[in-house]
């Protein structure tokens, strides 16, 4: 999968404009001069007439403003432009650059302020561009998305002066823009390409036909007595006046459902990012890899209701289908409706497939309500059931105890980590595939145990 260039913010520019009723000011230098001015009050002591002689001077001064103020550019006159130069990406640096056109015939060097959401950048940025009469000038800042999804940036503020310094002016450019942030695409590619290399996805493509098995349609050849009734081409048969037998192999393309639980478990947040990002990533990754050896993808994000649903497809058009509806799944605050998500799932797929469902295990007496939709759903389909883990418990049992305190949380960890082992058991023993590992190692686990599914025909 490459980072296509469609998936980068569009440019988006606006006029300048007033920003309100008064839309100028005094520049710097404007007030050094008025304080260069109160020289004369020294001579005024002796002689009160060097008091004339410093109005003069302020009068100049206050004449020399206007004429800056009047040579400046109407801010109709200047136009912003917002200009991206790379895909938006969860963690990744970006650079944007900030174009400002000057159609006047005054060099003008603005100072710049772009509204820009706490999410992409801790501050906001102030930019200086120097912008010469009839010309551009640019300037570029980095911002690092930490949320995925939609943001917002606003108006871009700007007060610019010439030469002189006397005057300025302020303005604001509507440049109100909405951008999606998507999942890491370097990172689900670099593991990708890694995952191709180490384990030959290739030879999938070249595999060893077997005929007879599997129900998937190969050839046609003269009928044998072994063969069942139910393989007899009649079509074939009464054109060549003879029995007709389709052969068969064994189906290699399936479907592969990835099943992407939003509720609040996955909100946990480990190394600044949360359980649900690490499950983005994974499902992006797992989807690389499934694409590349011919199966079809699917996907269903869901809360409390189904956020996001994606059919079973391939190719371009399903690759980036399934990156916009990644990029839009948001974590909830409550708990995920799991049975609601199966009833959808059953709807969805009829025939057996594959479902990699990313989710964890919340802490409760009895068995919690995803370990039980799991097993229901294990009966028709090939379900690899992951647990987003936490390094921590596992950590703690390293431990040795230095007080009572410490003691009790061990104990506790212990019994968290033996009654997750004892549900994954459960699923084990159903039939469903499971794993549990921490959220850095989730893309490759999930991925090699697909492969590792693929090699032993289990779909």
């Amino acid at each position: 999968m490459k980072t296509s260039s469609q998936l980068t913010p569009p440019t988006v520019g606006a006029r300048g404009r007033a920003p309100g009723r008064i839309s100028f000011a005094f520049g710097r230098r404007f007030f050094l001069l008025l304080l260069i001015g109160l020289v004369w009050l020294g001579p005024a002591w002796a002689n009160p007439r060097f008091l004339f002689a410093m109005l003069a001077w302020d009068a100049a001064v206050l004449c020399a403003w206007g004429l800056d103020l009047r040579r400046l550019p109407k801010q109709e006159q200047l136009e912003m432009l917002r200009v991206w130069n790379s895909t938006l990406q969860l963690t990744g640096e970006a650079t944007l650059t900030l174009q400002l056109l000057n159609r006047s015939e005054c060099s003008i060097t603005a100072e710049v302020q772009d509204d820009v959401p706490v999410s992409m950048r801790g501050e906001i940025p102030n930019l200086t561009i120097i912008a010469p009469h009839g010309g551009m000038g640019t300037v570029t800042y980095d911002v690092c998305p930490r949320e995925r999804g939609d943001v917002t940036f606003g108006a871009i503020s700007f007060r610019y002066q010439s030469a002189w310094q006397l005057a300025e002016r302020w303005a604001a450019a509507a440049t109100k823009q909405t951008i999606r942030i998507y999942p890491n695409l370097e990172e689900s590619k670099r593991d990708t390409i890694y995952l191709i290399r180490s384990r030959q996805i290739a030879l999938e493509k070249r595999h060893k036909h077997l005929p007879g098995q599997g129900r998937e349609f190969e050839s046609l050849r003269e009928y044998r007595e072994t063969d069942e009734w139910r393989d007899i081409c009649w079509s074939a048969t009464a054109r060549r006046a003879k029995l007709i037998s389709k052969s068969y192999q064994i189906e290699r393309s399936q479907t592969v459902w990835l099943v992407l639980d939003a509720g609040r478990l996955l909100r946990a947040r480990v190394l600044g990012l949360s359980k649900l990002d690490y499950a983005v990533g994974a499902a992006l990754s797992l989807a690389q890899v499934a694409l590349y050896s011919g199966d079809k993808i699917a996907m269903l994000a869901y809360g409390r209701r189904v956020q996001h649903r994606l059919p079973a497809g391939r190719g371009p058009s399903q690759v980036r289908a399934l990156l916009e509806a990644l990029a839009q799944v948001r974590g909830e605050e409550l708990e995920a409706d799991h049975r609601r998500a199966v009833e959808a799932l059953a709807i969805l797929q009829k025939r057996r497939s594959l479902v990699v469902w990313l989710t964890d295990l919340s802490e409760t007496a009895t068995t919690p309500e995803v370990v039980e939709s799991a097993v229901h759903l294990a009966r028709r389909h090939l379900v690899l059931f992951t647990v987003i883990g936490q390094p921590e418990l596992r950590g703690m049992l390293r431990e040795r105890p230095k007080d009572a305190a410490q003691m009790f949380r061990i104990a506790a960890a212990q019994e968290i980590v033996q009654r997750r082992d004892i549900l994954l058991r459960t699923l084990r023993q159903q039939g469903a595939l499971t794993l549990e590992v921490d959220p850095t190692k989730l893309s490759s686990a999930v991925v090699n145990q697909y492969l590792l599914a693929k090699e032993r025909s289990l779909i």
